[in-house]
Order: structure tokens, then sequence, then C-alpha cells
């Protein structure tokens, strides 16, 4: 990676230590106990304390701590793919990782909520600005950076002085909206008849052939499928003919801090309520659309979160388990990141989907008395490079 990106999250970390001790110096940290050593560079704890709820109540929490010079970090999709769902177990399994949570919010069908970069590769897109995580890998290990961003994808056909916005990436087709078809999304389009489709590939991209109206096109595995709802395309997208040259730019556009570091990330995960941002509480969620009940309620949550010492957490708040886990809302899920010293924190998907797989087994308790629900995709946490 580029070194300036290094030093920029570099250089915010101090900074964020020093406002943390400013913001929080009454607050009391946590005795975290002993841990277990999954690997060196890897450690699990745990903890029951009540009084970390206010009211108190019964709570269980599971905590990974990561050193990002021993272990690297990156996110993953159910099956390889954005249609259908896994378990995070399933998905660490195949990937051989130490250990995983799930991560970004997903429809029951497996598509994303919000911005999931996959691989360098944007495979959701998103209109409302959610908080996100980014995972820049390194030399020296994954580096994460934090905003609550958006993010969209623009076509541009030939030499025009105009471009298209995309109205969806890896998504079910509209009528009348223009859809990017990426191969993470499936073998094919898995559409229906009745659209137009163009075939992108080779480098610089070009349309091969001419349009398809029969829908389920072939994804090339080095390009990509544009779709559109209808049988008349528009005007400005009748210069998709038979080797027409296209380019295809992705644009980052966080609320917090420059685009040009989010388009270095290699991963790109959203949530649902950014917590801390350089060592700074947010407490107004309206921009994500996260309402009273989400917030103000005790649920099971999925946190990760960096420290002022550089040090990566990745946290599982069980709940809705009267005797086991009341579960947090997200004022008490910040105020546990603060204690656990973390600058930046965001909280990712939960409810029944909130897990944690450590070294080969479900270490926490899902809320869904069927088991460790299916997620649409997870963070893994694998082995360091050497």
């Amino acid at each position: 990676m580029p070194r300036r990106v290094g030093w920029t999250v570099r250089a915010a970390r101090i900074a964020c230590a020093i406002a943390l001790l400013l913001a929080s110096a009454g607050a009391q940290r946590l005795e975290l106990g002993t841990p277990r050593e999954i690997v060196p560079g890897l450690l699990l704890y745990h903890l029951t304390d009540p009084a970390l709820l206010d009211p108190p109540a019964p709570i269980s929490i599971w905590l990974l701590r990561l050193d990002p010079a021993r272990v690297r970090l990156r996110a993953a999709l159910a099956n390889d793919e954005i249609m259908g769902t896994e378990t995070v177990a399933g998905i660490a399994e195949r990937r051989s990782a130490l250990a995983a949570i799930n991560a970004g919010l997903f429809t029951p069908n497996g598509d994303p909520v919000g911005v999931l970069t996959i691989d360098h590769r944007l495979v959701s897109d998103a209109r409302r600005a959610r908080g996100a995580v980014g995972i820049i890998e390194s030399s020296t290990g994954p580096q994460l950076i934090f905003a609550r961003l958006r993010a969209s994808v623009w076509l541009t056909i030939g030499t025009a002085s105009t471009s298209i916005q995309i109205d969806g990436v890896d998504t079910t087709r509209a009528i009348g909206r223009l859809m990017l078809f990426t191969p993470a999304y499936h073998t094919d389009t898995d559409t229906a008849p009745g659209g137009l489709e163009w075939t992108l590939a080779g480098n610089p991209l070009r349309v091969e052939g001419q349009s398809r109206t029969q829908g389920k096109t072939p994804i090339p595995p080095d390009g990509f499928v544009l779709s559109f709802g209808g049988k008349t395309p528009p005007a400005a997208l009748r210069g998709l003919r038979r080797g027409a040259r296209v380019t295809l730019d992705t644009i980052y556009e966080p609320v917090e801090g420059r685009s040009d570091v989010w388009a270095r990330a290699d991963h790109i995960v959203s949530g649902a309520g950014l917590l801390l941002l350089n060592g700074r509480m947010i407490d107004d969620w309206s921009i994500e659309g996260v309402d009273l009940p989400f917030s103000g309620n005790r649920h099971p949550r999925t946190m990760i979160g960096t420290a002022a010492d550089g040090a990566i957490w990745l946290v599982t708040v069980d709940g809705r388990q009267p005797r086991l886990s009341a579960g947090m809302a997200l004022a008490e899920l910040r105020a546990l990141a603060q204690r656990l010293d973390l600058v930046d924190a965001l909280n990712l998907d939960g409810g029944g989907s909130t897990t944690m797989w450590v070294d080969g087994a479900v270490v926490n308790s899902p809320s869904d008395v069927t088991g460790p629900r299916k997620v649409s995709d997870a963070l893994l946490v694998c082995r360091g490079r050497g």
C-alpha cells in the first residue's frame, strides 16, 4: 500500500489517543481477566459482569483482540457469491480462518444492505450513508478506517462527456433501471427474459456482442454484465454496441474524511450505528436511518473497533436471553467501546445474526432458537503473512 496511507492512519491514531484521554478521563477501564490465546496475536476474552449495563442485568460478551502485525483481517461472502446465505462457521471453515464474526446487514435473500467491497471490488452500492469500516492491507498488517459512507458506480460510454449512474450493483433488476452485475453475484445474472443485457470484458473494457434479451446472461470472471429493465434503452445507453469501449468508475463518498483513502481499501463492510470516530462520541444516528427501537432497546450486538494502541477488537454481545444476557442498547455498546479504550467503533449487523466463531466452534450464544443464523458476509481473522 502507498506509504502515505499508513502515515495518515498512524497520525490519526495518535490524535485519537489524545482525544480519548481528554474525553473519557473519568471512564473506568475494563478488567478483562485472563485471555485464551488462540494463536500469537489473537486473544479471546469473556465478560459476564452485570454492572456493564445500566441498570444492571445478566450479560455475556465475547471479545477478540487482534494484533494487526501478526494476523490478517478480511471480508468474505457467503458461498463466495452475493446470492444466498451461509452460517459464519461455514464461511470461516471454507476459508481456513482462525476466527470470524458476522458482518454487514442484509435482506432475507442475502442481498447486502450498505456498501460492501470484497478484494477491492464494490459488490454492493448505497445511496444512504451508513457507518462503515474499511480494511487496507499492507506489509505491516491491516489498517482500519471508519466513516459514514455511501458509494456508487458510474458508466461512461466511449468518449462521452457525461457519465450515467448505475442504479444498483449485484442486486435484483428493476423496471427502467440500469444494473451492474459483477462476478461476485453468481455465474449469471439470474434475470428473467424481457430486459436488455450487455457483456463487458477485456482491458480496456469493451462491449462483447449484441445485447441479449433472454436473461440469465453469463458473467465473465474478468468482466461485468450491464442489465436494463426494459426492451427499449434510454438514449444515454444507445452507444452500447459491439466493440464500444466503456469505463466504470467507483465513487466513495464519506461523510467524514477523505474519499481517496476509501478508494484504496481492499475490503469495506457497512453497519448501522457509527459509535466512535477519532475518539469522538457519535450519538446522532439519524443520517444512517437508525430509529429509536433499534438504538435504544437492548439487542444482541456485533462490533468492530480499533484501540489507541493499534489493536483491533471484534466483539459480540449476546441478547434476548433473559437468564444469560440482556443485550445492549447502542449507547451501552458505545460505553463498552470507550472502556476498551477504542478510538473508532462501529455497530455491525446484530440480533439473531450475532455470531462469533473461534478455532472451530461458535463461542457465543446466538439468540435464534434454531441456532446460528445464516448471513450474507463475515469478517475473517486469518494467519498473518509469516
